[in-house]
């Protein structure tokens, strides 16, 4: 067993049976009398009048470095964390600076690839895990840009908040940018059940969380609720400690987690005691440590979101869910432009023809049929990618256009075109191919389909249909990866499936 795992379950043990331990004073709260208010605490730094900007309209990054070491709560290992500017619409990037060309990875939600008891990015074979805390102290001081540099996979927990990266904030300044700042306001209610958890996001001028906590049996229920600014995030939420349920140490230690966990650096819960190396620093310090998951998990959206969040038994599964939930209604307007678009088109029968939908997706990272050919090696009527819409992180959207001139309508259901379901599958191969071969690492080499699962064909694909294809890269080892598809039409699954391809050098003839 790690022993900062071992420390951390004999250290309860020991505390919890009355005993004392050498490393240090340790408090034991009996829940039902009233904690210490937090009043006594200092400011995070003093003269930092000039560092809240309660009406910003422009990006903001960092003046300066600035640094921080300690271990990782998860993986135990000693790393330097280092925070450094960035250019406007750089929004923030980890930088592994101890693996082979320093990769970055977006923190966006669609680099999350595990959220259960604490959130990780990845991006092909880099990772960086609990990333919340980091996350929730630029969103709460409202920085919009900057890189942080790790040595290892994990940034320092700390003491188990937020306040260690508030002062590393701190002392390197806020610096504004020229570039305005574009904020979401969420435009219509948004639900979210999950298991135990429950979610309202509605619209609202500013940002603020109303949240309910309790563990499984519903004991410790706490509620708390925050309009969150720069002034109120340092105030109510910077300062509150992870923690865990005395009965939970023992599952996290077998399957290898809290390895750097200690009283110093979180709060263990054991039946009406609380075991923790100082006073509690809030009368509900559990719930407001959720709130401050919550800040660092929605910064995943890549911009500051105006809505009043009402969550009850908050999770880090739910909280990056109800991110995607946002995203699905930032896209929407973007399809109800359609309403607005020409004329549909007409067959020679007097017809509707069903039209194209307007892409919910941006143009950026685009690529035409000419740069595609200069990826796969696919060319007609073998190629099942007219264009490429959108990549972004692990993602990305391709067009494929049905027309009656497909060479397969000549000899599959004569008189009653279907595309073959077969070739939508090898569409959501070639597009995840696309996205393997676009990544610096990959660069020279071609992408071979090696098997497929969970494959379903769900509606028939006719000509004049417009088959957008979906694709997210969800694991990557070595040479081989593995990806999930989908093919919509007019915005429903069509087919889908979960496809494995290889990478293997081009052969030069």
């Amino acid at each position: 067993m790690p022993p900062g795992a071992w420390f951390a379950w004999d250290m309860a043990w020991r505390v919890a049976a009355g005993l004392r331990h050498s490393r240090g004073p340790v408090c034991i709260l009996a829940l039902t009398s009233d904690p210490p208010a937090p009043g006594g605490i200092s400011p995070l730094a003093k003269g930092n009048a000039g560092l809240f900007n309660a009406a910003v309209l422009h990006q903001q990054t960092l003046s300066r470095p600035a640094g921080y070491s300690g271990v990782g709560l998860h993986s135990g290992n000693r790393v330097t964390m280092t925070f450094l500017p960035a250019p406007a619409n750089a929004g923030i990037r980890f930088r592994r600076v101890d693996l082979e060309g320093k990769p970055e990875i977006e923190a966006r939600v669609e680099n999350v690839v595990e959220n259960n008891r604490s959130t990780t990015l990845a991006k092909g074979n880099t990772r960086v895990h609990t990333v919340e805390h980091v996350l929730a102290a630029f969103a709460g001081y409202g920085i919009d840009n900057a890189v942080v540099e790790l040595d290892s996979n994990e940034p320092p927990i700390a003491d188990g908040s937020s306040r260690e990266f508030c002062k590393m904030i701190q002392a390197a300044g806020i610096a504004p940018q020229i570039e305005r700042l574009d904020p979401y306001k969420v435009t219509a209610p948004i639900e979210l059940r999950m298991g135990e958890t429950e979610m309202v996001l509605l619209p609202d001028e500013g940002f603020k969380i109303t949240c309910t906590s309790s563990d499984k049996e519903a004991r410790f229920t706490q509620f708390f609720t925050l309009e969150v600014t720069p002034k109120t995030w340092e105030r109510e939420l910077a300062h509150a400690r992870t923690f865990c349920f005395y009965e939970e140490i023992e599952y996290l230690i077998k399957n290898g987690l809290i390895k750097g966990g200690s009283l110093e650096n979180a709060v263990v819960i054991r039946d009406d005691a609380v075991l923790t190396t100082e006073p509690l620093r809030y009368p509900e310090e559990f719930v407001r440590h959720k709130m401050l998951d919550i800040v660092g998990d929605l910064s995943l959206l890549g911009r500051p979101l105006h809505g009043h969040l009402i969550a009850v038994k908050p999770g880090h599964a739910a909280n990056c869910e109800l991110v995607r939930l946002v995203n699905a209604q930032m896209r929407r307007p973007l399809a109800a432009a359609q309403t607005f678009g020409p004329p549909p088109a007409v067959s020679e029968e007097g017809e509707e023809l069903p039209a194209a939908p307007v892409e919910a997706v941006a143009q950026e990272g685009g690529m035409d049929t000419v740069q595609i050919m200069q990826i796969l090696p696919h060319r007609h009527p073998f190629l099942m990618v007219d264009r490429v819409v959108k990549i972004d992180g692990n993602f990305i959207t391709g067009i494929k256009n049905v027309t009656i001139n497909e060479i397969f309508f000549q000899g599959h259901f004569p008189g009653h075109p279907i595309m073959p379901g077969v070739l939508q599958l090898e569409a959501i191969a070639q597009v995840a191919g696309i996205l393997m071969m676009k990544r610096a690492e990959s660069r020279g080499q071609l992408a071979y389909f090696m098997s497929a699962e969970d494959v379903k064909w769900r509606k028939p694909v006719v000509p004049g249909d417009v088959l957008v294809v979906e694709v997210e890269l969800i694991k990557v080892r070595g040479k081989i990866a593995k990806a999930k598809g989908v093919c919509k039409v007019r915005g429903e699954i069509v087919s889908e499936a979960a496809v494995t391809f290889i990478l293997r050098e081009k052969q030069l003839t």
